[in-house]
């Protein structure tokens, strides 16, 4: 089944796969489900190391089954798995899980957070005699924790975005829009190996390659859970870069994610031509204080709403409180979230949140102000949970980059 057309490209190991399965499966055991049918885009990367269009069937003990119907032959040469079949319609599922010496589950995972209600109610239909169960928190608390493999795919997405931010001043002129400057930045990004999607898990989330923005427009609020939001091009996208132009002594923010090789890098610097006024430049050097602060407290065991709670305090007792991750109403209410595959992975560093850090987990910590008619300036870097606290994994120069 394993062409050669498709040699070239990179692929999931097969004992990274196995651990990951396994990983589940014990979940499953322990909760007394019989198996889980994966269909989601990221988990299905996930679990069987290729997105074609697919139902990746998981017993609770065994050898998954992953059931292709677009396209067989990529299916094959991307994912380790050994058990890969044809599928012409999910109406065949129940035929395929008995041809493979597997019983009717009479518990059957679904994604529930992603699954469309249209597609839930059909696959209900499907399997009528079996108990439907959600296990999108489980995955979601699984992927969590990074294995070394992942950490490394990280890694490099890191190393990238330091290549790309190392471009900036190259590539920026006074006078130009913002979309002109984003388009430049997207396109060595996009030369680097970038591979041109963010993917988010939460409903309606959208993102390009991030945001690029300037002066007043970037403390502009919008739709999406971020601290910042821009004018964008339009309503039909209101995040992002916009016509606005590229002044001297105002914060370009460049808030990028790299994708590479499905990892994600999130990484937020600040540049400037000629320079910014001091109480600008003061302002991002608090936020890299906070970061400083915040990373040894970040240890295994540490309930992740203590961390919010660290970030709101150190603020408040330095009369930053009013602008910290947002402006007013438009605040968000969290200061960092976990990240790989997607961007807004578990955990979620926020209030009210009592999942604890484990080591390995993958966070990205951004402590930024907001100042409505100035524009934003602060810090996000993506890091790594060691038992000593957090290890940053982005590396460019957090200082005020000034561009004369």
């Amino acid at each position: 089944m394993i062409s050669h057309r498709f040699s070239n490209l990179p692929t999931t190991p097969e004992a990274e796969l196995s651990r990951r399965i396994e990983s589940l499966q014990d979940h499953l055991v322990n909760q007394g489900i019989d198996g889980v049918l994966i269909l989601q885009n990221t988990d299905l990367f996930y679990f069987a190391g290729t997105t074609q269009q697919a139902h990746l069937y998981i017993p609770n003990q065994g050898a998954p089954l992953l059931l292709v119907r677009k396209s067989l032959e990529r299916a094959g040469a991307e994912s380790a798995l050994e058990n890969i079949r044809k599928l012409n319609s999910p109406k065949e599922l129940i035929q395929h899980l008995a041809a493979a010496g597997l019983k009717l589950p009479q518990s059957l995972g679904l994604e529930l957070d992603v699954l469309p209600a249209a597609l839930y109610e059909s696959y209900r239909r499907i399997f009528s005699e079996t108990r439907i169960v959600d296990v999108s928190t489980p995955i979601r608390r699984l992927r969590a924790v990074k294995s070394s493999y992942e950490i490394q795919c990280i890694r490099q997405a890191a190393d990238l975005a330091a290549a790309v931010a190392g471009r900036v001043q190259d590539l920026v002129q006074e006078g130009m829009s913002e979309i002109e400057l984003a388009g430049r930045i997207e396109a060595e990004a996009r030369k680097q190996g970038h591979q041109g999607l963010v993917r988010m898990r939460g409903w309606g989330g959208e993102m390009f390659y991030g945001h690029l923005m300037s002066g007043a427009d970037a403390a502009l609020p919008s739709c999406l859970a971020s601290p910042t939001g821009g004018p964008g091009l339009s309503p039909a996208f209101p995040q992002g870069a916009g016509y606005s132009r590229i002044k001297a002594y105002e914060p370009i923010i460049m808030d990028y994610v790299f994708a590479k090789n499905g990892y994600l890098a999130d990484q937020t610097r600040i540049f400037a031509l000629k320079g910014l006024p001091d109480e600008l430049l003061a302002g991002h050097q608090a936020m890299l204080e906070l970061q400083e602060a915040i990373r040894p407290l970040a240890t295994p065991g540490t309930p992740v709403q203590e961390l919010h709670a660290f970030a709101v305090q150190w603020v408040r007792e330095r009369g930053y409180a009013e602008c910290f991750m947002g402006a007013d109403e438009e605040r968000v209410r969290f200061i960092g979230h976990g990240l790989g595959l997607e961007l807004d992975e578990f955990p979620v560093l926020a209030k009210g949140q009592d999942m604890a850090l484990r080591e390995n987990m993958v966070i990205a910590l951004e402590p930024k102000l907001i100042i409505p008619g100035r524009g934003v300036v602060g810090i996000e870097d993506t890091h790594r949970v060691t038992a000593n606290g957090l290890e940053p994994l982005t590396s460019f120069d957090r200082a005020v980059q000034i561009i004369s």
